[in-house]
């Protein structure tokens, strides 16, 4: 049974995430923030009879944390197949270039892309023991930057500083890391999963979570022979790759 950890998977796309992946025979843990919500999410899928799903409190802003959560998992597995990226943060309504606080930056970059690194680092030992190991980093279609310089594109005004900008320094990590790993049989690949209804947006998107949960997988299932080091956003460019 492969083993998956998804980062900010007590709720939202992470969490449906996780239920279709339980589906699909995936034995998986669940990291959340504050574990008693983690504890909370588990019990719900196992009220679907869904029962290899664990909580593990993982904070990927918190070294510490994420140096216990990789203590933990390695108590119950010495083999890592998956890791999904998930965890992440707005920063809020969209923010002005010119006095969107420094701060409050590094916030955002502190979750969507230092905590991507922490967590990646982590549990690479652990990865590197599995035959077809997948890393998938959640990123935005509004990272990119050929997307957010076209006036054309209907998302063009919306310019988000802090969450923009730590996507797309995530794409250019994804890029390293698949570089790295080239001489394996490791694939990591940015996806976005689509505008969706989420905390994160306040429920604004028009997307699914069931949805954004399978473009998501898509890129869990590919085999020794698929891509690494992508951009992919199958809703808004389907069947290619999205423009960086």
């Amino acid at each position: 049974m492969k083993k998956v950890l998804i980062t900010g998977a007590n709720k939202g796309i992470g969490y449906e995430t996780a239920r279709q992946l339980l589906q699909n025979g995936y034995y998986v843990f669940l990291g959340s923030r504050n574990i008693e919500n983690g504890i909370e999410a588990v019990e719900k899928l196992k009220t679907e009879g869904l029962n290899n799903a664990e909580a593990i409190q993982l904070d990927v802003t918190n070294d510490e944390s994420v140096k216990t959560a990789r203590i933990e998992i390695g108590k119950k597995t010495d083999v890592l197949d998956i890791l999904i990226n998930n965890a992440g943060t707005s920063g809020g309504e969209q923010q002005n270039s010119l006095d969107y606080n420094v701060d409050s930056i590094k916030d955002v970059f502190e979750t969507n892309f230092y905590g991507a690194i922490r967590v990646t680092q982590a549990f690479i030992d652990l990865m590197r023991k599995s035959n077809e190991p997948r890393i998938v980093n959640l990123s935005s279609g509004l990272a990119s930057q050929t997307v957010a310089s076209d006036t054309t594109n209907p998302f063009y005004p919306y310019k988000s500083t802090g969450y923009q900008s730590s996507k797309t320094a995530l794409n250019m990590y994804t890029i390293h890391l698949a570089f790295d790993l080239r001489e394996t049989n490791f694939k990591v690949n940015s996806v976005c999963p689509g505008f969706t209804s989420t905390d994160i947006n306040n429920h604004q998107g028009p997307g699914t979570v069931e949805d954004a949960a399978k473009r998501v997988i898509k890129y869990v299932l590919i085999d020794n022979n698929g891509p690494s080091g992508k951009f992919f956003s199958e809703a808004y460019f389907p069947n290619t790759e999205c423009p960086w």
